[in-house]
């Protein structure tokens, strides 16, 4: 057994994938109701790939790439829609072993995955050149990365944010982190992410986002899609336009009352790095600092309320 097959054990998930769990940050890759499911529900479907394949180019940035599976479930299904379709992707990852671990575990194998020589050589090599694709994968810290994704004036149609939780990857969460991706996100474009946090919610809206709830995946809480006002509808205010409605109704739904007072609680202090360079520690810190000192309503509070009122729970 290889050095990278020892780093990572494969963990079986209910729909049959595997994922990893990661050492630095205690927390797996993927639910244990489904790894594979999620790329395809949580990243591919709510950003619309299937609709957008259409069209004879494609950008997609990869944040936080991990196994690979989302840009796999990306491939998949644009290629199914349009096998001409050329392909720009750009993967931001923190530690190369994650995906080469993937490919040496086989982890596509059980996918019925036709693009596995793809992604290994992406995984490997970091950059793959076909007549149908232009994929690069970053290696580094995404905050830094994401720099040269935007000097290189990149405009992805969709972006897949799936970092590790906020607690355990605050950096990657962050108001201006978010706002360097929203610098990159194509005015008609979607940005998804499984989280459903009011700081990240927070965020998205101060990056000058709109937002709505995609469907639960393995779990009750919704993920999150955003995009450009201008993407999904104007509106004569910006309280208005950031609860706009996405189309179509089967994959969006608007945020509810509750989720939009979940807002206004101290959940939804964002987390800050003006920098873009602070540990983890001390962004975590500052937010509890900004929490402590701030007046508005508690989250338990405003879970009990709701909880009574409307059984949340």
């Amino acid at each position: 057994m290889s050095g990278l097959e020892n780093n990572f054990t494969p963990k079986l998930t209910a729909d049959g994938s595997f994922t990893f769990t990661s050492k630095e940050f205690g927390e797996s890759f993927h639910s244990h109701y489904g790894a594979k499911q999620e790329s395809f529900l949580k990243f591919v479907s709510p950003t619309q790939l299937a609709t957008v394949a259409q069209k004879p180019v494609l950008h997609l940035l990869d944040v936080c790439y991990g196994l690979g599976y989302n840009t796999a479930a990306a491939l998949q299904t644009i290629w199914a829609v349009n096998p001409s379709c050329y392909v720009e992707i750009i993967g931001l990852e923190l530690n190369p072993s994650v995906p080469q671990a993937a490919i040496a575990h086989h982890l596509f194998d059980d996918w019925n995955c036709n693009y596995t020589e793809i992604l290994t050589q992406l995984a490997f090599e970091q950059q793959v050149q076909t007549p149908c694709l232009n994929a690069k994968l970053l290696i580094g810290d995404a905050r830094t990365s994401i720099a040269l994704v935007h000097q290189s004036s990149f405009q992805a149609d969709a972006i897949f944010l799936d970092p590790f939780s906020p607690p355990q990857c605050p950096q990657l969460w962050t108001i201006e982190f978010i706002k360097q991706l929203a610098s990159c996100l194509h005015k008609d474009g979607l940005l998804a992410t499984y989280s459903c946090a009011a700081a990240v919610r927070t965020a998205l809206l101060a990056a000058g986002l709109v937002i709505a709830s995609t469907p639960p995946v393995g779990r009750r809480t919704p993920g999150t899609v955003a995009a450009h006002a201008r993407g999904v509808g104007e509106s004569e205010s910006r309280k208005e336009g950031a609860f706009l409605q996405f189309s179509p109704p089967s994959l969006y739904s608007p945020l509810s009352q509750a989720e939009k007072e979940h807002l206004l609680t101290r959940a939804a202090i964002p987390y800050r790095d003006p920098q873009l360079s602070d540990s983890a520690e001390t962004i975590v810190m500052r937010r509890q600092q900004e929490q402590q000192a701030s007046s508005l309503e508690s989250s338990s509070r405003w879970r009990k309320r709701w909880s009574s009122e409307n059984n949340l729970g």
